[in-house]
This record gives structure tokens, sequence and C-alpha cells, in this order.
């Protein structure tokens, strides 16, 4: 398949619901064992390897007696609550048979939202495997609420992608890879065997969530490939009912779908501003200041933004749309949202004279934009 992922030194692998559990009804322990076998044998030849697993919702649901999944997000919250012990605590006794450590990292958007424990975050991983420990990470939806969750592990774990800098996601799933239609309603829906992260198209041959137990349809796999490909990783969406499909795959192997990495490698700070699923403003440029940030690499300044919406301080991430609504850019703002108001379509030697104080002539400053 791919010279890149026999290549790839650094791999993030995501094993979905499906996978590590027996229909919904609890883990699967002969499927983690062979997981754990896989990603023992990549340790071995010098790969490193991050385990995004989700399960710990459907383990808790085994636990308490649950037959469906709750709605709930407080019930929610008590079955990963629970069923996150029995998750990691089956890992590392497989890890262990295999002279292994393993290490638990739950996150939240809030924990790379935020500069500070993104930094931290990254830090942490990476001190991790530099161990030769095996992180295995879930999102912590104890703490998750609708508005600050990750809603999927493949979004997680293109976000993880990015934050270690990884060479290459796995995606693995009960499907074959990416189909030119749902193979389940389309008899003759073909397997996309390669195509580029990001293209318009994989988006519209994309279906719906196939299962009661996990969230992740074939849509979010694609989305997570496009934002893997951010900081040049290259995503594999494959099943995971393939006999050693790591191994395979991490040999250069054919299995799948490869959604190859196309665009320029963004910097880790800009990584980290395009891929803040929440932003706390939204600010709309006219024609001018779109022409300026995207064809002349220019900072946003306060005179070319017509409209401020949202509520955000100084320093927080907004997003930069033009005219018809769509996102261009998002950025590190230098004002807060009601100065912003004060000053747009203002010019930024008159800054003082609305504010009364000038902290920067800029809006936002062309070392903090990321144009989407």
């Amino acid at each position: 398949m791919s010279s890149e992922l026999a290549q790839a030194k650094r791999l993030v692998a995501k094993v979905g619901s499906s996978l590590v559990t027996n229909r919904g009804q609890g883990l699967d322990h002969a499927a983690l064992a062979r997981w754990v076998a896989q990603i023992a044998e990549l340790r071995k030849r010098g790969r490193e390897v991050i385990l995004v697993s989700s399960g710990a919702i459907a383990e808790g649901m085994q636990r308490l007696g649950w037959k469906r999944r709750p709605s709930a997000v407080h019930e929610l919250q008590a079955a990963a609550a629970v069923g996150q012990m029995g998750l990691i605590e089956a890992y590392e006794s497989q890890f262990r048979k295999h002279g292994l450590l393993t290490s638990q990292v739950l996150l939240t958007h809030e924990d790379l939202a935020d500069r500070k424990r993104y930094l931290n975050a990254r830090s942490t991983l990476r001190t991790l495997l530099e161990l030769g420990v095996v992180p295995i990470i879930n999102e912590n939806d104890t703490v998750a609420t609708d508005e600050i969750r990750f809603g999927d592990n493949d979004t997680l774990g293109a976000l993880v992608t990015n934050l270690v800098e990884a060479d290459a996601l796995i995606i693995l799933t009960d499907q074959s890879g990416l189909y030119s239609a749902d193979p389940r309603k389309t008899p003759d829906a073909t397997l996309i065997r390669e195509a580029v992260a990001g293209s318009p198209e994989l988006e519209a041959m994309a279906g719906g969530a196939g299962s009661e137990i996990g969230l992740g349809g074939m849509l979010t796999k694609v989305i997570a490939a496009k934002r893997a490909a951010r900081s040049g990783a290259h995503t594999v969406i494959a099943s995971g009912h393939e006999e050693n499909v790591l191994l395979r795959l991490a040999d250069g192997e054919h299995v799948g779908t490869l959604l190859r990495a196309a665009t320029p490698t963004l910097a880790a700070r800009q990584q980290w501003m395009a891929d803040h699923l929440q932003v706390r403003g939204r600010l709309t440029l006219d024609a001018g200041a779109v022409k300026a940030l995207c064809e002349m690499q220019r900072s946003l300044l306060p005179i070319g933004v017509s409209a401020v919406s949202g509520e955000f301080e100084r320093g927080e991430v907004v997003a930069c749309c033009n005219e018809a609504g769509v996102e261009v850019a998002r950025g590190l703002v230098n004002y807060s949202a009601g100065e912003a108001r004060r000053i747009v379509r203002t010019p930024s030697a008159e800054i003082e004279q609305k504010l009364g104080y000038v902290d920067e002539p800029e809006l936002i400053h062309r070392d903090n934009l990321v144009l989407l």
C-alpha cells in the first residue's frame, strides 16, 4: 500500500467500539489480546504506537446491566466511569504479558482548547513514548458535556495525531474502508483504495453511523483524515476484522482505504488553532481583508472587519469568515469582543482614539493566524 506506512515511525491507532466489545455486551477480551499482540510486535520493530480505544461506555453498560445506550449525559458519564475501570484493567493485563507498560490518558476538548494544557498534554505523551510506554487514550466522558466533547474517537484520534506529530493515523472499523456509496444500501458500491485527504467528494461518499453501540460513522473518519493531514499524517481506514491488520499495514500492504496527506504540514501552533473544535467568536471580513489574509499573507486589521459576534477575551481563538459566512481563517485575537466591536471599520491609527489605549495595531497578527 504504501511506503508511507512502511516508513512511519510513530502511529496512532484508533479502535472502534464494535472491535473491542461483544456486540455491546462488555469487552471482547480475546479481541483486546489480538490488538495488544500486534502493538507489542510493532514496539519490537521500533515503532511508537498510541492507542485510542473506544469501549468504556459499552463496558459500563454491561457492568450496570443496561441493554440500551442511554441518551442522558449524566447516565453516559456514569457508564463511562464504571467502564473505564474494566477497559484499562483489561488492556494493562494484556500488555503486561508482553512486558510493556501502559498509561491511561483521558482528554476533553478543554485540554486541547487551552494552550497551556495543550502543551502539557503534548509534553506528557511525548515523554511516555520516550519511556517506551504505550499510551491508551480515550475521551474523558465522565466530565465531558455536549458543549465540550469531541463527539467521537475518530476526531480524538486525529487531534492526538496532530498533537504528537504522528506519521500516520490508522482508523479501524467494522467496514473494509471507504466506499463510493453505502455498501449496505448500494450493492455495487466500490471500495476506494486511495484518495487525497480533504477532497470534497470524499465527504459526499461517506455514510452515517451504522452501529447502536458506537457513534462514529464514515463521515467522521473522512473528516478525521482531513484533520490529520494538516500535520502531514496519512490516514488509513480499514477493517479491524482483517487478521494482523496493524502489522500488515506497517509492512506496507494495501489494506482498506489510504487517504494521503497532500497539504503542506502546519506548524504545531497553527495546528492547535486550526483544530480548535470550539471558537469563542466570529469576525466577518470584507473582501479586501479576505484578500489580504489569503493572498497577501497579511495580518487582520480592524478596518477590514464589518461585524463581530460571540463573546471572547484577548488571546482566545476566533473564526474569520467572509461575507458569505464561510470560515477562511482562525486566530488568536488581540482584543476582547467588546473592544473589537468598538474598533471595527477603524484604521489602526485611530484605535487609541476609540478605546483610549492601544494594545496592538492588528486585530489578529499574521503569526497568530492560520488559513483554512
